[in-house]
Formats: structure tokens, sequence, C-alpha cells
């Protein structure tokens, strides 16, 4: 069904292809070949674009804001293969392309946060996941691991571990993992905040303590957002979704909070199969929602 026009409500998305400069930049990152379970998240990132013109670009706090005022917004488009050792490359160097902008990747599946955070040359990480991403391999389920562990070259760009005791794993739930690998992020020194911790503690004071640990000495963190870290209904559309994950509400709070601080430099939203969401939608209009809470964030730093 066609969207309304109004000109005295704008619309979010369909912002202009990256034009060399920008604030802020969409990437298009649908990695799924590797997936653990059966996914389409190579179809959300298009969906995502779509469900954000369901939205407005403002803020209404005070004073009213709109994003699209303050912000230079641009889409870079997708990455058209990133699955794979060249595709990783490619996504390695469109993020360098695209630096010093703030960078939101749409995925696709969590292995996407793999060359992402690379390409950001992030040296601190801070994921909202349900799950550990330890195992070994390549899959949606390895990025964390290889973060600390891979020390390859893709296609000639040379890349860099991140240090375990500056990744925080926020979300982490009972009965989605397994104790070899909570042993594993013990053995390495991640900070583990587990879904009982977020609640028991409250949002303001976990991501405080996340910034501080992944942001170090040299301020260079990347968010990933991995959907499934919320409950099942209001993510049905997220494979490892389980009953009783974050509220929405707590993603999207959570979200902007880490989002409003300058030591965040980029961010991927991962995780959400456009292809078997509901028929409303809610979980791939979550995902939109993510992308304006991380842009609030950022425009809120102006403001500051």
């Amino acid at each position: 069904m066609a969207l309304s026009h109004d000109p005295m409500w704008p619309r979010a998305g369909a912002w202009p292809a990256y034009d060399g400069a920008a604030d802020a930049v969409l990437l298009g990152v649908p990695t799924w070949r590797t997936s653990l379970s059966p996914t389409g998240a190579h179809a959300t990132p298009g969906a995502v674009r779509e469900a954000l013109q369901r939205y407005s670009p403002t803020l209404m706090g005070s004073p009213v804001t709109d994003l699209d005022a303050i912000l230079a917004i641009r889409d870079a488009g997708d990455i058209e293969e990133p699955d794979g050792d060249a595709g990783e490359a490619s996504v390695i160097a469109r993020m360098r392309e695209l630096a010093p902008a703030f960078v939101i990747a749409l995925g696709g599946d969590n292995s996407l946060t793999y060359p992402v955070a690379l390409g950001s040359a992030a040296s601190g990480l801070i994921t909202f996941d349900a799950h550990f991403d330890l195992r070994d391999g390549i899959s949606n389920g390895t990025p964390v691991r290889r973060l600390v562990e891979d020390v390859p070259t893709a296609a000639g760009v040379p890349t860099s571990r991140i240090d375990p005791t500056r990744i925080v794993q926020i979300g982490i739930a009972d009965f989605a993992n397994s104790a070899a690998y909570a042993q594993r992020a013990a053995d390495w020194g991640i900070r583990v905040i587990t879904l009982d911790e977020v609640r028991r503690r409250g949002i303001d004071d976990v991501v405080a303590e996340a910034v501080e640990i992944a942001g170090g000495q040299d301020g260079r963190v990347h968010l990933d957002i991995d959907v499934d870290v919320c409950d099942r209904s209001v993510a049905p559309g997220c494979p490892a979704s389980v009953p009783g994950g974050l509220a929405a509400w707590e993603l999207r709070a959570l979200t902007r909070a880490v989002a409003s601080d300058a030591r965040v430099i980029s961010a991927d939203i991962a995780e959400v199969d456009a292809t078997s969401d509901t028929e409303d939608g809610r979980t791939v209009r979550l995902a939109a929602l993510c992308v304006l809470e991380l842009l609030a964030g950022v425009a809120g730093r102006k403001a500051a």
C-alpha cells in the first residue's frame, strides 16, 4: 500500500546517495551464505530502507529536533556479494572509503560484524546479543571469536585483531549458550553483562561501563546490534530470538545511549530475516527504528 504524502510530515529514509561526504552513511551488507540456520537475511537491507519511510526523522525532545536538519545522512547502497574472502575484502575497503562518517551497516546475518568492525578500524567492540558468537569456523556464530583470533590480510588489506578485554557483550541470555563458550569468554577477559544484569542495574549504568571498557584510550568502538537479543514477541523475524529477551523499548534505549558517545564510530544491525517476519513487519520495523536511534545518538553529540 502506498504511503500518504504530506509536505509538513517528512518521512525518514530515501536519503541521497553517498557523494563523498556525510555525517552518517547507510551501507547494506547482506551476508547470509554461512548462517547456521536457514535465513533470507540478504533481503533485509532493502526491507529496512522501505520500513524507514514509515517514520519521521523528528525527535520529540526539548527542543523538537529534525535529524535531517542536523545531520548530512547518505546511503552508500549495498555490497553486492559480501560473503566469502573477496566479499569481506570489499566490505573492509568500502568501510574505509566511507570514513570518517558514522557508518550504519544493514545486515544480513551476524557474520557482517567481522568485516565491518575491521573496516572501521575498531579497537573496541560492544554487542547487543543473546549469544556469544565465539564459535570456531566461519559463520554468523563466529564474528567475535574471529575479531579476537584472526589476523588476516584480505585481498591485500591489512587488518588487526581486537583485544578481548575491550569487548563488552550485553544481553547474553540463559539457555541460549553453552558453558564452553561462556568459559572462553571468561578466559579471554570479555566483559559479559547478562540480560538479568541489564534489568537489575538499568540501561544508563550498563552503557556507562560498556563504553568505558570498549573505548579505551583511542576511542574507536564498533557497536553490533543483533536484534535476536529481543523477546521473540517483538522480533519473530530473528531465527534465534527467544521468549524473555529485551523489550523493543529497551533495545532502542540502549542503542541511542551507546551511539551518543563519540567513542562509537560505527554500528551494524544483524540477524533480521525479512523473509520470515510477521505480516505486520514488526522485526524489520524495529530494525528501522534502531537506525533512527543510532542517528539520534549521533545527532545528540552535536548538541552536547
